[in-house]
C-alpha cells in the first residue's frame, strides 16, 4: 500500500518536477545574462598580511556578452562591499544578478503550495482544497473540484489490526465521490497558474541543495570585441612566512619562504601574485540576506494607556653556586647536555652536524633563487611574483629572500628567561633591502640544525637579537643585588615636610665561560623608569623594557658586569600629624638642612605640649572611670544592709567622698582639654605659613 501511494505522488508531481529541473538548470546557464557566457579566468592576486585578498579577472568579451563568478555564501557579503569593473572598450556594465539569500522557508512559504515540511499526498491535496484536478483512478478518469482527504479505518487481514486509508473526496459535477489515494496512478492540475506555484516551489527547493556555491553574473553592454576587468575583495588564509638562516664560519645567507593557500573556487595560472606585509582594515557587514525591519504594532488610541517612560543616561635563585657557578649541575651530565633536574636537554641539538661520513654537508643556500621582486608602498612592503600557478584548494611554498646578512654571534642573558644559563643567539641586521614578515626562523650552522628561533616583522636596516637554545658552557649568576635609601635634602612648605631620598640599587652579574672560546655576552638589563645609571657601563642599546650591555666573556674565566642606578623620590608629610618621635629623629638628621631641622624641632616642641596633655586628659579619664567602678559597687552593698546601720553610714560617706574626687578630676579634665586645644591651635598657627629651605 505505501508502495502504491509513493508511486501515485511520484507520477502526480513528475511534471511539475521536470520543469522545477528545467527551470533550474536554465538558472544555472544563466539565461537571465544579456548575451553569450565569456569566461574571465584570474590574472591578478594580492594577499594582505591582514586576511583578505584583492582577486582581479580579466578576458575579452564580444558585444552584448554576461560572465559568471561563483562564490561561496560567506564570500557574499565581501564582493557586494567591494566589487569594481571596468568595460576597456567603451562599454558599461547593465546589471549584476545574483541568487537571493532569503532564508529557504520564507521563500517555499510564500507559494500557494507550502512544501516546506516534506508534506505527504494527503497533507498536499489538503492544502488544495478547491482546487480542479484530473484523475486517473484504475480504469476510471475523473475531473473535479477537491473537497478535502479524511481517514477511515478499516480491518486488516489480522481481525485484531485497524489500517488508516486516506480518502479523497472529491466534487464531480453534482456528485461528491471518495476516492482511496492508493488507487490512484495520475493526478494533473487543471489550473495553470496552481501548477506554475508548484513547479517554482520545487525549483527553489533544488536550487538550495548547493547553498555554499552562488554565481554572481555580471552582464556587459556593448560592441565589437573588448577587455573588461573585475575586481573585488574577499576573506582569504593569512600568507605566511618562515626563514632559514645559514651560519657560516664568516658569513650568514637568510632564506625566505612565503607560504599560500588557494582557498577559492578558481584556479590559478600563471598570474601574477602579490603579497603584502601590511594590515589595512577590513570589516564584514550583512550586505546579502535580506534584512526585514521589525515594526511596531499600533493599537487605536481608545484602547491604549499611558505608561511610564524609560529613558537611558556613558614582570630564582641560580642553580650554579656562588663558588663556581656549576655546583648545581653534575660537570659530566652538562657535558652530556642534562638540565638541573637531570633531564636531556634539547638545546644540545645545536650541537649535532648532520653529516654523513662519504658526504659533505648540505650547501642550502646553492640551490635557492628568489622569484620576488619588491616594491615599497608607503607603509607596506610588497613582494611581487610573476607566473604563478596554482589549482584550487592547493598551498605552496615560494622563495622571496635568498640574500646574505649580518649575523653577529652571541650569547644573551636575562634573569627572567633562565636564571642560570645563557642563550645562544645572534644579532642580525636585516641587510637584504626587503621587509621581512615576522615568522619562524631555523639556524643551520656547519650543515646541521642548530635551533629554531622567532622573528618579529623587521624592516630594512633595523637588527634583532636572536635566541635559538641554551648556552650550557657559559653560567650566569645574578644573585648578588642590594638596595640603600638615605634622605639628601628636605624643606617646608606652608607645613607640609618634603624629604629628597635617594635610592642606589646595585645588580652584579657574574658570569663564567667555561668553553674553550671566547664569547661575547648580552646581558638584559631590566629598564625602570625614573632611574639613571651611575658608575657603570653604557649599555649599547635600549627598550622600552630592557638595558642591553655587552661584555666579553673570556674563554675559561669568569667576569662581572656590575650595573648601579639611582632614582630620587621625594616623600611628603603633614608636620601636624607626624608622630613626635619621628619629628626629633628628623630634626637630628645632618642631611637636612640646619633652618629647617630648626624649624622641625620648634614644631616637635610645641607637638610635645599638645601630646602631654593628652596624655594627662587620658590619665584623669582613666581615674574617673575607676572611682565610677567603685562607686557601683558600694551602690550594691547599701542595698543589703539597713539604712540606719553603722555600715550604711560608712558606705554613704564614702561616697561623697568619691563624687568629690570625680568632680575635682573632671575640672582638671576639663583644664587640660582646654591647655590641649591651645597648644594645638598655637602648633597650627606655627605650621600654617611656615616654609623654609
Amino acid at each position: 500500500m505505501k508502495r502504491s501511494i509513493v508511486a501515485a505522488l511520484a507520477v502526480a508531481l513528475s511534471g511539475a518536477l521536470a520543469v522545477a529541473l528545467t527551470g533550474a538548470r536554465a538558472l544555472a546557464q544563466g539565461t537571465t545574462a544579456v548575451g553569450p557566457r565569456q569566461d574571465l579566468p584570474v590574472t591578478t592576486v594580492a594577499l594582505f598580511s591582514s586576511g583578505v585578498g584583492y582577486f582581479e579577472h580579466g578576458g575579452l568579451v564580444r558585444g552584448n556578452s554576461s560572465a559568471e563568478l561563483r562564490f561561496r555564501t560567506s564570500q557574499m557579503n565581501d564582493v557586494l562591499k567591494s566589487l569594481v569593473l571596468q568595460d576597456e572598450g567603451g562599454g558599461h556594465v547593465s546589471t549584476i544578478m545574483y541568487p537571493s539569500q532569503d532564508p529557504l522557508s520564507k521563500t517555499l512559504k510564500s507559494f500557494q503550495v507550502d512544501i516546506t515540511a516534506n508534506p505527504t499526498m494527503a497533507q498536499l491535496l489538503n492544502q488544495l482544497r478547491g482546487a480542479h484536478v484530473s484523475i486517473q483512478s484504475q480504469a476510471e478518469h475523473l475531473s473535479g473540484t477537491i473537497i478535502g482527504v479524511e481517514t477511515r479505518h478499516r480491518q486488516a487481514n489480522d481481525k485484531d489490526a485497524v489500517i488508516d486509508i486516506p480518502i479523497l473526496n472529491l466534487l464531480a459535477g453534482t456528485m461528491i465521490r471518495s476516492i482511496e489515494l492508493q488507487s490512484i496512478t495520475n493526478l494533473s492540475f487543471d489550473d495553470a497558474q496552481l501548477q506554475d506555484e508548484l513547479t517554482k516551489a520545487l525549483a527553489a527547493l533544488g536550487q538550495a541543495r548547493d547553498q555554499d556555491k552562488k554565481p554572481v553574473i555580471i552582464n556587459f553592454s556593448g560592441n565589437g570585441d573588448r577587455r573588461v576587468r573585475v575586481g573585488y575583495v574577499v576573506e582569504t588564509p593569512v600568507w605566511k612566512t618562515s626563514y632559514r638562516l645559514i651560519l657560516e664560519d664568516k658569513t650568514a645567507k637568510l632564506q625566505g619562504w612565503a607560504i599560500v593557500e588557494n582557498q577559492t573556487e578558481s584556479d590559478w595560472n600563471n598570474i601574477s601574485l602579490s603579497l603584502v606585509s601590511g594590515r589595512p582594515m577590513s570589516f564584514v557587514m550583512d550586505l546579502y540576506a535580506p534584512q526585514y525591519l521589525a515594526r511596531p504594532t499600533v493599537i487605536a488610541a481608545r484602547y491604549t494607556d499611558l505608561r511610564p517612560q524609560m529613558y537611558d543616561g556613558g614582570m630564582n635563585e641560580p642553580a650554579a653556586s656562588p663558588a663556581g657557578l656549576g655546583g648545581a649541575l653534575d660537570k659530566s651530565k652538562r657535558q652530556l647536555g642534562y638540565d638541573a633536574q637531570g633531564r636531556p636537554n634539547a638545546a644540545m641539538l645545536s650541537q649535532v652536524v648532520l653529516t654523513g661520513e662519504a658526504r659533505a654537508p648540505m650547501d642550502a643556500a646553492q640551490s635557492v633563487r628568489s622569484m620576488a621582486s619588491t616594491t615599497q608602498l608607503g607603509e607596506l612592503f610588497e613582494y611581487t611574483v610573476a607566473g604563478i600557478t596554482l589549482p584550487r584548494q592547493k598551498s605552496a611554498m615560494i622563495p622571496i629572500v635568498t640574500e646574505s646578512v649580518d649575523a653577529e654571534r652571541v650569547t644573551i642573558y636575562n634573569a627572567s628567561v633562565l636564571a642560570t644559563n645563557s642563550l645562544y643567539g645572534v644579532r642580525l641586521k636585516n641587510t637584504t633591502g626587503k621587509s621581512l614578515l615576522q615568522g619562524p626562523l631555523t639556524i643551520l650552522e656547519k650543515g646541521g640544525y642548530a635551533g629554531d628561533a622567532q622573528i618579529d616583522n623587521l624592516p630594512a636596516g633595523q637588527e634583532r637579537l636572536l635566541s635559538y637554545g641554551v648556552d650550557l658552557q657559559l653560567l650566569v649568576n645574578s644573585t648578588k643585588n642590594s638596595q640603600t635609601s638615605a634622605i639628601q635634602t628636605a624643606k617646608i612648605v606652608k607645613g607640609l615636610l618634603y624629604l629628597d631620598r635617594k635610592l642606589v640599587s646595585t645588580q652584579e652579574y657574574l658570569a663564567d665561560n667555561k668553553s674553550d672560546k671566547e664569547k661575547m655576552l648580552v646581558v638584559e638589563h631590566p629598564f625602570r623608569q625614573g632611574w639613571t645609571l651611575v658608575d657603570s657601563p653604557k649599555p649599547y642599546e635600549s627598550t622600552n623594557t630592557l638595558l642591553r650591555f655587552k661584555l666579553p666573556a673570556p674563554a675559561g674565566k669568569a667576569t662581572s658586569l656590575v650595573v648601579k642606578e639611582q632614582a630620587v623620590q621625594t616623600q611628603s608629610m603633614y608636620l601636624l600629624s607626624t608622630d613626635i618621635t619621628q619629628l626629633i629623629s628628623y630634626s637630628k638628621t645632618g642631611e637636612i638642612p640646619a633652618d629647617v631641622r630648626a624649624a622641625i624641632a620648634k614644631a616637635a616642641q610645641f607637638q610635645a605640649g599638645v601630646t602631654d596633655a593628652e596624655r594627662e586628659i587620658l590619665q584623669r579619664t582613666k581615674q574617673i572611670a575607676d572611682i565610677t567602678v567603685e562607686q557601683n559597687r558600694i551602690r550594691e552593698n547599701m542595698k543589703t544592709v539597713g539604712q540606719t546601720s553603722q555600715y550604711y553610714q560608712r558606705l554613704l560617706s564614702k561616697l561623697n567622698e568619691q563624687e568629690t574626687s570625680i568632680e575635682r578630676l573632671q575640672r582638671e579634665r576639663d583644664d587640660l582639654t582646654a591647655k590641649r586645644d591651645a597648644a594645638r591651635r598655637e602648633l597650627e598657627n606655627y605650621l600654617r605659613d611656615l616654609t623654609v629651605g
